[in-house]
């Protein structure tokens, strides 16, 4: 696939600026947050595999595919395959199209689980695909803090059911952590995120009622306009796309 020159991209140039970026955000955060290690995630979804290989030579691993053929399709590509990636679905997932998802080459998480029929099928169907008896597949609950009608995740007040229920249920899955997409434009120059500051509670709740230690409970939060703020607030783990890859292709 030939790139028109106004949608190529200096993807190593931008990693390399979004990881100081990412360095100085961290600098910012409260001594508490010492230990969190952000992770990043590239973003790839409409994107040629020749840019995702830019990333990879580059020194990426985790990237983040919002839809299932893309991510089939990216991750069986011959040159895609073998190499040392990760792949994270970060798009909604409908139960019957879990199958597929769970037979991409090197997945390494769905981070959008929000229900318990959803779960229970990525958890029977995990067993037919994984390599190892005790190969468990990192999932991360997703929560919607906005309300929006229109974005996927469960009720923030249902969380906590959710994760016991894969604690308790889901013994082929391995909790992660929690993550949401929250409201779009969100200015934070006029304090903190609301949608950031709510999944931060929703993970306090959850851990106090579980019995779980926060600090192996991840915060999935913050996009390419907000991944620092997200980072600064906590976040361990960021899905930035356009910062790296620049603005989509037209289909």
């Amino acid at each position: 696939m030939i790139i028109p020159s106004r949608f190529r991209m200096d993807v190593a140039g931008n990693l390399s600026l979004i990881k100081e970026k990412i360095r100085i955000a961290c600098s910012k955060r409260s001594p508490d947050l010492a230990n969190v290690t952000p992770r990043l995630v590239a973003v790839s979804k409409t994107k040629p595999p020749d840019l995702i290989i830019s990333a990879l030579d580059a020194g990426q691993k985790n990237f983040g595919e919002n839809y299932v053929n893309e991510l089939v399709e990216k991750g069986n590509h011959p040159d895609l395959k073998n190499r040392d990636i990760r792949w994270h679905f970060i798009g909604h997932l409908q139960r019957n199209k879990v199958n597929r998802v769970l037979g991409v080459p090197n997945l390494h998480v769905i981070e959008t689980v929000d229900s318990e029929k959803l779960a229970a099928a990525i958890d029977s169907g995990w067993q037919k695909f994984r390599k190892q008896e005790d190969d468990k597949l990192n999932v991360m609950v997703q929560v919607n803090t906005s309300g929006e009608e229109e974005k996927s995740g469960c009720d923030v007040g249902q969380a906590s059911a959710l994760v016991k229920y894969v604690l308790e249920n889901c013994k082929n899955l391995n909790f992660m952590g929690v993550m949401t997409i929250g409201a779009y434009g969100y200015d934070p120059a006029t304090g903190p995120n609301p949608d950031f500051l709510s999944l931060i509670k929703c993970r306090e709740s959850i851990c106090r009622e579980l019995g779980l230690d926060k600090s192996k409970v991840e915060l999935s939060m913050g996009m390419s306009t907000d991944y620092e703020h997200a980072i600064e607030l906590g976040s361990s783990n960021v899905r930035v796309g356009s910062a790296i890859f620049g603005e989509r292709l037209p289909k």
